[in-house]
């Protein structure tokens, strides 16, 4: 009984992950869109709501129900012997770095000058340069990819790193495409 709770707990942080991503993605496509300051800030508020109110309670549920899972069922560090299971753990760690520094100050950060930029009453010179950083949208557009990844980890659970090695190269090249087109297609 245990087990069957614990792994519907897995599911439901993965649902919320996903169901966030999706929606900070979104967003995120729709702030780029606007040129008009007081939609582009509503944009940049959802994107705060859908990451703190949807994607980091997911992801403490998985962190939670992982380890436990991990600790009770599968010899707890003894899973760094199974590839889908390993590769999963890296892939979540890595995530969850990432997207409690790069990705999250990014966007704090552009709150905070979207907020400074509505007292002005336009768009400022530090929020136009704060819009278009490479990193933090390459790092962004990398989330839905490398959760796809874990996902496709958990569901077919290879034997060997080939998956991984070639999952995560894909994730890559979809993160470095959407980073090089996306920003073309709203200047």
């Amino acid at each position: 009984m245990t087990y069957d709770l614990l792994k519907l707990a897995h599911i439901i942080g993965a649902v919320l992950i996903g169901g966030g991503l999706i929606g900070v993605w979104l967003t995120d496509l729709r702030s780029r869109q606007s040129h008009e300051l007081v939609r582009f800030s509503e944009s940049v508020r959802n994107i705060a709501v859908f990451y703190d109110g949807v994607v980091v309670p997911g992801a403490i549920v998985l962190l939670i129900s992982g380890t436990w899972l991990i600790v009770e069922f599968f010899g707890g560090w003894n899973f760094v012997s199974t590839p889908w299971l390993a590769g999963m753990v890296f892939l979540f760690a890595f995530e969850f770095i990432e997207g409690n520094t790069i990705t999250r100050l990014y966007f704090m950060r552009l709150r905070r000058l979207t907020q400074e930029a509505l007292r002005v009453g336009a768009f400022t010179p530090e929020l136009e340069k704060t819009r278009a950083e490479n990193v933090p949208t390459f790092t962004h557009f990398l989330d839905l990819p490398i959760l796809l990844l874990i996902v496709t980890l958990g569901a077919l659970k290879p034997n060997d790193w080939g998956l991984f090695i070639v999952g995560s190269l894909v994730a890559i090249a979809i993160a470095t495409a959407l980073t090089i087109f996306i920003p073309r297609l709203y200047p």
